[in-house]
C-alpha cells in the first residue's frame, strides 16, 4: 500500500511540476471535416457564369460538392468557426439566409452569420438559378428550386457532418509560389496602379497559394483548403456538362491521392442510392475517415481549393487570340477589328477545355499536396470572428492612410460590362475600356431606365448601361446590401468578401487589415482573402482600375469609391476585434424568396419510343475491347434527369467482373475518366438520350467490363416518377501491351447520337439569337463573375 501511495504522490508531482502543453503547438482545437453533394439538376437548365442563354446544361462532367471545416476552442467549444467552400458560381445571399435558418434549427444559436462563411469557387459549370437578384437569373429564365434546395440541403449536410466529427486536432499553414496557373486578363488596368505600389510585387497576379491543414487526432491530415486566384473558366461557354471547373478538379485529383497514397483502393460508391451515410470522398459520414496507415494523410481527406481575389486572374494561360486571324487581341479593348466576339483566351490545354481544366487543375492539387507533405507552421492562438451587414448606397469614406475621402453609389452596371472578357466575350458592339458609350446603346439605356444626373457624377468615369439601384420590379435587381465578415484561427486570417476583388484591390485590403492587427496578433500573419463569400456582388477594382473601364470597372457596382468603403469597414471590423469590442450587425438584407419567378418548365412527361422501354439500348458498346486512353460508350433510352438529382448518387456506373462473378463499381459520374451526356431529340420531345463515356484510365486492370445507367421516368398523367436502370453489354479491357483497335469515340456523321447533338446544335442557334443580347449581359459574360 505505501508503495501505492509513494508511486501516486510521486505522479502527483511529476504532473505538477511538468511544463504545460503549449496552444502553441496547435493541439489546443477541435477539428472536424464534412463533404456534401450539391450538384443539383443537370438538365434544362442554364449553367451560372457566362450568361450564353443556350449553354444549357445537358449532364455531367464532375459533381459538385460543398466541402465544411470546422474549427473549436477546446476550451470553450462555443468559440468555433465553420467554413463552407462550394462548387458553386458564388455564395448566394438566399442560399445563407437558408442555411443558416437550418442551422438554428439543429443547433440553436452555436452556428450564425458571425462564424458561418460560405464561400463559392467560381465554376461557371454549375446549375444557374439560385441568387435572390434579378440580374444574376435573368439568362437562367428565373429562379430554380430544385438548383436552390440542392446547394441548400448539400452545404447544411456538409456542415453536420463536419459538426459530428469535431475531436481534438492540430492546424499548421503554410504557402507555396504557384506559377503557371493564372494571369492577369485586364493587364492594362492593372498598370493604371500607381508605378511605386506595383514596385512592391513581382507579378500582376497573385502567385501564392495558401493552405490550411487539418490533423486528425493521430496526426494525419484530414482536411486540406486553400486559397489561390483563378477564375473557374478552364470550361468555355460552349460547355454543356456540369462541371466543378479546375477547382474542383483539383479537389477530385487532391482526395483520389489521398486514397492512393493510404494505400487504399476507393470503396464503391453506392450506385443509384441517396446519401446512404458515406461521403462521396469515402470516409465516413461523421467524418472519421476510415483507417490510417502512418502516410500522413488520411484516405478520407476532404480537399478544398477556395477562391481569393480572382477579379482579373484568367486560367486561359496562353493569353488572347483572334478566333479568326490566330494574332493576338488588341490589348486595350481585347477586339478582333473593333469586336470582342473573335478575341477569346486560350488555356494551357487548347482546343481542348477538358484538358485545360486537368492541366490548371492539376497544378493546384500538385502544389497542394506538396505543401501537406512539407513543413507547414503550426496554428496557434485564439479564434475570433466578426461580421457585419452594410448599405452601399452612400456610404461615406473618410480619408486614411488606405482609403481616399468620397462616396460610394447607388449600384450601376457600365456599357463596359456588357462586353465581357476574353473568357467569355458580350454581345454586339460593346468594348472594354469604354469609358463614354455610345448614341444608340444610350437611347435603348434610357428607355429601360435613365440614369439622373447624379448618379451619372457620382460612377463617373463609367458611363451607366443599366442603373440597377433604381430598377426595382419585380424585385431588387442587385443587393445594396453586402456583408463583409472576418475570420481568425491564430495566425490565419480569412477575409469573406462578397464579390470578386481584381487582383490589387485584394492587395490593398490585405494590407490594410494587417496593419490594422499587426501590434496585437504578432508578425507571421497569413491572410487570404475568401472571394465571392455569403453574398455576390459583383466586381471590385482600385479607383485607377475603374477610371480605365474594363469589364471588372464596369461591373463595379457601387462606384469609383468601392473598394474605399470595404476597406474602411474592414478596418473598422478588424479594430473591433483587437480592442474586444461588440460591433452593430448593420442593417437587415431583403429576403426576397417569396417574390421569385420562373420560366424553367417542368417535366411533362417521358416516353420511350414504340416497343422499347426505359434503359434500353439506342446504341450499345460498338467494340467487343479497349485500352487505356480509348473512349467506350453507349446510349440508353433515358427519361430526364431532372426527375431525380441523385444527390450523393450518381446516373452510370461502370462496372467490372470480379473473380468470383459479382460486378463491382469502379466509376461513377464523379469520376474524371466519365462523363453522362442526356439530351432529346428536340425540345418539346418525349423522347431522350442518355449517353455514358468511360476513356479507360491508364492501369487499369484487364478484364470484363460494362456500363450502368441509373434513371428516373415520368408518365403524363402522374407527378410520381419511377426508377429504372439500362445496363450495355460486355466489353474487355485489355492489358497495356494489346493492340488497340478503330478509334473508340463514335462518327458523329450517323447515328442516333448525330442526330441529337444536331438537335440540341440547332436548339442552342436558336436560343443565342440576337434579341437575348440583354440576357447574355446581364449575367457574366457581360454578367457575373466572368
Amino acid at each position: 500500500m505505501r508503495r501505492s501511495v509513494a508511486a501516486l504522490l510521486c505522479a502527483v508531482v511529476l504532473l505538477c511540476c511538468a511544463p504545460k502543453r503549449s496552444r502553441s503547438a496547435g493541439d489546443g482545437y477541435l477539428v472536424g471535416v464534412g463533404k456534401a453533394d450539391i450538384t443539383g439538376p443537370v438538365a434544362d437548365v442554364n449553367l451560372m457564369g457566362y450568361a450564353n442563354p443556350s449553354q444549357i446544361a445537358g449532364g455531367i462532367h464532375i459533381r459538385l460538392f460543398a466541402r465544411t471545416f470546422i474549427v473549436a476552442d477546446a476550451a470553450d467549444p462555443a468559440s468555433r468557426v465553420a467554413f463552407v467552400n462550394m462548387d458553386a458560381g458564388m455564395a448566394s445571399q438566399a442560399v445563407t439566409f437558408t442555411v443558416l435558418d437550418r442551422l438554428r434549427e439543429l443547433y440553436g444559436g452555436l452556428y450564425n452569420e458571425q462564424n458561418v462563411a460560405l464561400s463559392g469557387t467560381h465554376t461557371h459549370g454549375g446549375p444557374a438559378g439560385y441568387l435572390q437578384y434579378m440580374v444574376y437569373d435573368i439568362a437562367s429564365r428565373g429562379f430554380y428550386p430544385q438548383t436552390f434546395n440542392a446547394i441548400v440541403d448539400g452545404v447544411v449536410l456538409s456542415i453536420q457532418r463536419a459538426h459530428e466529427s469535431l475531436a481534438p486536432g492540430s492546424l499548421a499553414v503554410g504557402t507555396r509560389e504557384l506559377l503557371d496557373a493564372n494571369i492577369n486578363r485586364s493587364p492594362t488596368a492593372y498598370l493604371a496602379n500607381p508605378a511605386e505600389e506595383r514596385a512592391m510585387y513581382r507579378h500582376d497576379v497573385d502567385k501564392t497559394l495558401t493552405l490550411l491543414r487539418l490533423g486528425g487526432d493521430d496526426g494525419s491530415a484530414i482536411g486540406a483548403f486553400s486559397w489561390f486566384p483563378v477564375h473557374g473558366t478552364s470550361m468555355n461557354n460552349t460547355n454543356t456538362l456540369v462541371s466543378g471547373d479546375n477547382k474542383g478538379a483539383a479537389a477530385q485529383f487532391t482526395e483520389r491521392w489521398a486514397r492512393t497514397r493510404a494505400g487504399r483502393q476507393a470503396q464503391p460508391d453506392q450506385a443509384a442510392g441517396s446519401s446512404s451515410g458515406s461521403s462521396r470522398n469515402g470516409s465516413s459520414s461523421s467524418g472519421e475517415g476510415a483507417s490510417r496507415n502512418g502516410s500522413g494523410v488520411s484516405p478520407g481527406l476532404v480537399a478544398a481549393f477556395c477562391q481569393a481575389n480572382v477579379g482579373d486572374t484568367s486560367p486561359n494561360t496562353l493569353g488572347a487570340f483572334c478566333l479568326d486571324t490566330g494574332l493576338p487581341c488588341d490589348a486595350v479593348h481585347s477586339t478582333c477589328n473593333g469586336r470582342v466576339q473573335q478575341c477569346i483566351g486560350r488555356g494551357p490545354g487548347w482546343p481542348d477545355q477538358f484538358e485545360s481544366t486537368r492541366l490548371i487543375g492539376q497544378r493546384q492539387a500538385d502544389a497542394a499536396q506538396a505543401l501537406l507533405l512539407g513543413d507547414l507552421e503550426s496554428v496557434h492562438g485564439s479564434i475570433q470572428y466578426r461580421h457585419t451587414f452594410l448599405d452601399m448606397r452612400g456610404l461615406q469614406v473618410a480619408a486614411s492612410n488606405f482609403t481616399r475621402a468620397g462616396r460610394a453609389c447607388k449600384p450601376a452596371m457600365g456599357f463596359a460590362f456588357a462586353a465581357g472578357t476574353t473568357d467569355g466575350p458580350g454581345a454586339f458592339d460593346f468594348t472594354q475600356g469604354d469609358t463614354n458609350g455610345t448614341a444608340f446603346w444610350r437611347l435603348v439605356r434610357n428607355f429601360i431606365r435613365k440614369p439622373t444626373a447624379e448618379q451619372e457624377a457620382c460612377h463617373a468615369p463609367k458611363p451607366i448601361l443599366l442603373d440597377v439601384g433604381e430598377m426595382h420590379y419585380p424585385y431588387e435587381w442587385v443587393p445594396y446590401i453586402v456583408e463583409i465578415q472576418v475570420l481568425r484561427i491564430g495566425q490565419l486570417v480569412i477575409l469573406a468578401v462578397p464579390g470578386e476583388f481584381t487582383t490589387m484591390a485584394g492587395r490593398r485590403l490585405k494590407r490594410a487589415v494587417e496593419a490594422t492587427v499587426r501590434d496585437a496578433w504578432g508578425e507571421g500573419l497569413r491572410i487570404v482573402i475568401a472571394g465571392l463569400t455569403n453574398t455576390y456582388a459583383s466586381y471590385i477594382t482600385t479607383f485607377e482600375e475603374y477610371a480605365v473601364q474594363r469589364y471588372e470597372g464596369g461591373f463595379t457596382l457601387y462606384g469609383p469609391h468601392t473598394l474605399d468603403a470595404y476597406i474602411q469597414e474592414f478596418v473598422r471590423l478588424a479594430g473591433a476585434m483587437v480592442r474586444g469590442e461588440p460591433t452593430e450587425p448593420g442593417p437587415t438584407p431583403p429576403n426576397q424568396l417569396a417574390a421569385q419567378w420562373s420560366l424553367v418548365p417542368p417535366v411533362v412527361w417521358d416516353g420511350p419510343p414504340s416497343g422499347k422501354h426505359f434503359g434500353d439500348m439506342a446504341e450499345d458498346v460498338p467494340r467487343d475491347s479497349y485500352r487505356a486512353g480509348e473512349t467506350v460508350a453507349a446510349t440508353f433510352h433515358a427519361g430526364c434527369p431532372r426527375n431525380n438529382i441523385r444527390a450523393e448518387g450518381t446516373f452510370l456506373a461502370v462496372e467490372r467482373q470480379a473473380a468470383d462473378g459479382r460486378w463491382e463499381v469502379v466509376a461513377t459520374d464523379d469520376d474524371w475518366a466519365t462523363k453522362f451526356r442526356w439530351g432529346r431529340r428536340h425540345e418539346l420531345s418525349e423522347l431522350s438520350y442518355a449517353t455514358l463515356e468511360w476513356t479507360v484510365p491508364e492501369g487499369t486492370p484487364a478484364g470484363a467490363y460494362r456500363l450502368r445507367h441509373y434513371g428516373d421516368a415520368k408518365p403524363l398523367f402522374s407527378s410520381i416518377t419511377h426508377s429504372y436502370e439500362g445496363v450495355s453489354r460486355t466489353f474487355s479491357v485489355e492489358g497495356p501491351g494489346a493492340v488497340g483497335g478503330r478509334a473508340a469515340s463514335r462518327s458523329e456523321g450517323s447515328g442516333v447520337l448525330a442526330e441529337l447533338r444536331q438537335g440540341l446544335a440547332a436548339l442552342g442557334r436558336r436560343a443565342g439569337a440576337g434579341s437575348t443580347w440583354l440576357l447574355r449581359s446581364l449575367h457574366e459574360r457581360g454578367g457575373h463573375g466572368d
